[in-house]
């Protein structure tokens, strides 16, 4: 079941900013509730793993059993398994739109993809988890001039390495996979490859 409530308060629960940009935790960087503050009790090295897992898994918006297949996809690769993983959710479309600055977050950059606005090689795309190939181009849709794609990309949002976007065209490319220094450096995947261990 995949998360829809406050991204500011699931932030602060696990204490890190999901949406990336420290706002989160800027005011009040302690649990929600009236027990946030007090939670003083260090978590076990299962509760450390699932804690890195949650993290994650909140970030890219994904629901567990997708997440989880995920990860057995990484697995399988010839890569380490924790870049894999890594790279695998950072070529969802809904996580490559949001990187181009077409949403302000991956939660508006789900609706622009299930509402049919966004293009994969000329070709309309629903499927926010469709995983993307290195020299894919994605586009908004033809026809379709949203105002909120243009104020996102009006804020000039931090761009990465790992895609091209031409703000004019309302388009982009996937150009490269990323490497490990692009991605969130407040991440311990070694604690996630753990955590699956003890299942898988």
């Amino acid at each position: 079941m995949r998360y829809t409530g406050s991204d500011y308060k699931r932030s602060r629960r696990l204490g890190f900013s999901t949406l990336e940009t420290g706002k989160e935790l800027q005011k009040r960087a302690y649990g929600p509730g009236q027990h946030g503050v007090d939670r003083k009790k260090k978590p076990s090295e299962y509760g450390k793993q699932l804690i890195e897992k949650q993290k994650l898994r909140q970030m890219y918006g994904v629901n567990e059993r997708q997440f989880k297949r995920l990860f057995k996809l990484a697995s399988a690769s010839d890569e380490v398994t924790g870049i894999a993983f890594f790279r695998i959710l950072e070529s969802r479309l809904d996580n490559l739109v949001f990187r181009m600055g077409f949403a302000r977050t991956r939660r508006a950059a789900r609706q622009l993809v299930n509402h049919g606005h966004i293009t994969v090689n000329g070709k309309k795309v629903d499927i926010p988890s469709y995983l993307c190939s290195v020299g894919d181009k994605i586009a908004l849709k033809e026809g379709h001039d949203l105002k909120v794609v243009k104020d996102a990309l009006n804020e000039k949002p931090a761009s990465v390495g790992y895609v091209k976007v031409d703000a004019e065209k309302l388009s982009g490319e996937f150009v490269r996979v990323p490497e490990r220094n692009e991605l969130p450096k407040d991440i311990n995947e070694a604690q996630i490859i753990e955590y699956y261990n003890r299942l898988l």
